[in-house]
């Protein structure tokens, strides 16, 4: 013998039913605060500040950076001259 018993009901409802909390205050709170810290620290990750974030440990790196787009590019000489 085979019994199926379907139930149409909200998970909030079912939540409910169950006995367990409500955690959509809790979760509000979280992705509130969430939104708070991405949006106070947006600023860090925008290609300038990441550029001269990048820019600002070796004064030679901005010169290999464009060394290898060249090269990634294929713009820079295949066997020749190398400055290495």
């Amino acid at each position: 013998m085979k019994v199926n018993v379907e139930i149409d009901c909200t998970p909030l409802e079912a939540r409910q039913f169950f006995g367990l909390p409500d955690v959509s205050p809790m979760q509000t709170a979280v992705m509130d605060k969430l939104q708070q810290q991405m949006m106070a620290n947006i600023e860090k990750v925008t290609p300038e500040a990441l550029m001269q974030s990048w820019f600002t440990f070796d004064p030679k790196l901005a010169e290999k950076f464009q060394d290898l787009f060249v090269t990634m590019a294929g713009l820079g000489s295949l066997g020749g001259d190398k400055k290495r």
